[in-house]
């Protein structure tokens, strides 16, 4: 396994805070390729933009951030590891708790979110060799490799695939535990095969066809559903 470099101190509350910025840099930092705005993650965060900018300025100082004022952050290559780690033990924890122990896909995420800080090593290559190495969490979302490898995220929000179009129901965002719920009581799971029916005009909601059954998708979790298109042929 490749790791960071990075070790928690004494304090370890700080060290988890050193991880959340990590995880929320690169979640950032994958929209787009601009360094990330102080202003977005203390959005993302819920916490000051003073706070933010004090935290930048100690991950310098780690050497897991370059920070310019004014323009914004990015991770560098150890800090893109730290990131990356703490996104394998969340992931892989997610899938966990929810195919070996059965706890509900829309709880998953809030528990990971905490154990994530805590799980070693060894517990790490304990879970993923009792789950097979997975690929993707349940939520659909890749699971990086040993070596920290992320694979490359395809497909297009459904909220922007056109009506008639089939695909594969690839990834949901997992941050809003109602959505996928909502999800989950009508049998819409990561892997689904679907087809794109009526779309309401002005951004209002897209029915899809999965197994026979039509659903009605609003347009919010239209933009959190990612579709990968069907293969031609």
């Amino acid at each position: 396994m490749a790791h960071s470099g990075f070790r928690r101190g004494p304090d370890s509350l700080q060290s988890e805070a050193v991880e959340d910025y990590a995880k929320a840099l690169h979640a950032l930092a994958e929209r787009e390729t601009a360094p990330v705005t102080t202003s977005a993650l203390a959005d993302r965060l819920g916490v000051s933009p003073g706070s933010v900018t004090a935290m930048l300025k100690r991950m310098v100082a780690m050497g897991l951030v370059e920070y310019e004022p004014y323009r914004g952050a990015l991770l560098t290559g150890d800090g893109e590891r730290v990131a990356l780690e703490v996104i394998r033990h969340h992931r892989l924890l997610e899938a966990y708790l929810s195919d070996v122990l059965g706890m509900p896909w829309d709880r998953v995420h809030d528990e990971a979110e905490v154990l994530e800080h805590y799980i070693s090593e060894e517990l790490e290559e304990r879970i993923a060799a009792a789950l097979g190495d997975p690929a993707r969490d349940p939520h659909g979302d890749p699971i990086p490799s040993r070596d920290l490898d992320l694979s490359t995220q395809h497909g297009s929000s459904l909220a922007d695939v056109a009506s008639g179009a089939a695909g594969t129901f690839a990834r949901v965002s997992d941050s809003d535990p109602e959505m996928l719920r909502y999800l989950d009581e009508r049998g819409i799971r990561p892997g689904a095969r679907l087809t794109v029916g009526v779309r309401e005009r002005f951004g209002g909601s897209v029915v899809i066809e999965v197994d026979g059954a039509e659903h009605s998708i609003g347009s919010e979790l239209a933009r959190r559903m990612v579709v990968e298109p069907a293969s031609p042929g």
